[in-house]
């Protein structure tokens, strides 16, 4: 994508002009990161039933009206960008395909990967043809934030939320959960969440200690490499995506890793991610395994 060497931010654009949170956080991304930015809009396959006129058009008209109006929607949002940063590098790319998959693509030359998400049921989110944010996460090969529309209220003076789960993992999610913070202003909050068995254990004190162990471990070393940043760490007990649901109401970002089995009681990482895509009250920044290669 690049051949200066530096890795861009890549945003998916939402062909709504209302639709502008992922916008705006991937242009303020970029400007503080001082890397460009590459706005990308993917357009897929003609719906069932789609006319002109009463009929049916050939391809290549279809191409050439959806080429026309993507065109249009990446000129309105590059001018979006410049109104909000001056002078920030930016290009353009309109493609084919899903927008999920178009974006997995990117993931393998990006520094992150900014999208939008609407409030989606469930079963819409995970199956319906318009959802972008789980199978994007779910291939990633960078960090990928989501957003949500409206954007929320973070309370002052600012914070991020980190999950530490005490897998081998965790610490890429802590890594860019550092990173963020420095350059935000803001404290952050490094969360383990202690999902007790259905069965109980014998000594929960045991557990406990054990669990702040492993968050001691995963933080540990992070405060010498950015001691601007006001570290708070906690154990708490439930489930992981009810706590960290709770703890990112008024955080400027929550920051999960995926993929693996981490120490929610055997969970499966992902399914963790998932459940604060769907739950979570901020931004929700999502680190692969692969940012740790």
């Amino acid at each position: 994508m690049r051949t200066d060497g530096r890795k861009p931010i890549v945003v998916g654009v939402d062909p709504d002009p209302d639709k502008r949170l992922a916008l705006a956080w991937a242009a303020d991304e970029a400007d503080r990161r001082h890397l460009p930015l590459v706005l990308v809009y993917a357009q897929g396959e003609p719906v069932p039933g789609y006319r002109q006129e009463g009929n049916l058009p050939s391809w290549e008209k279809w191409r050439e009206e959806l080429h026309a109006a993507g065109s249009d929607v990446l000129e309105r949002a590059v001018a979006f960008v410049g109104s909000r940063r001056p002078g920030l590098e930016c290009s353009t790319e309109l493609a084919e395909g899903h927008p999920a998959w178009v974006l997995a693509e990117h993931t393998h030359h990006a520094s992150q990967v900014v999208v939008g998400s609407r409030h989606l049921g469930a079963t819409r989110q995970l199956f319906g043809s318009a959802a972008v944010a789980l199978p994007l996460t779910a291939h990633a090969a960078c960090p990928v934030v989501v957003l949500r529309e409206p954007e929320h209220t973070a309370q002052q003076p600012p914070y991020l939320v980190v999950g530490v789960d005490g897998g081998p993992h965790a610490a890429a999610a802590v890594d860019l959960a550092f990173e963020e913070a420095s350059l935000h202003g803001a404290a952050l909050r490094a969360l383990y969440v202690w999902h007790p068995p259905l069965l109980g254990v014998l000594d929960e004190h045991a557990a406990l200690q054990e669990c702040r162990r492993l968050l001691a471990e995963t933080v540990a070393g992070h405060t010498a490499a950015h001691p601007e940043v006001e570290l708070h760490h906690e154990v708490v007990k439930g489930h992981p995506v009810d706590r960290l649901t709770e703890a990112s109401a008024h955080a400027v970002g929550l920051v999960v890793g995926t993929r693996g089995r981490g120490g929610f009681s055997g969970m499966l990482l992902g399914s963790v991610s998932q459940g604060v895509l769907h739950h979570a009250r901020c931004p929700v920044l999502v680190v692969p395994r692969e940012r740790e290669r």
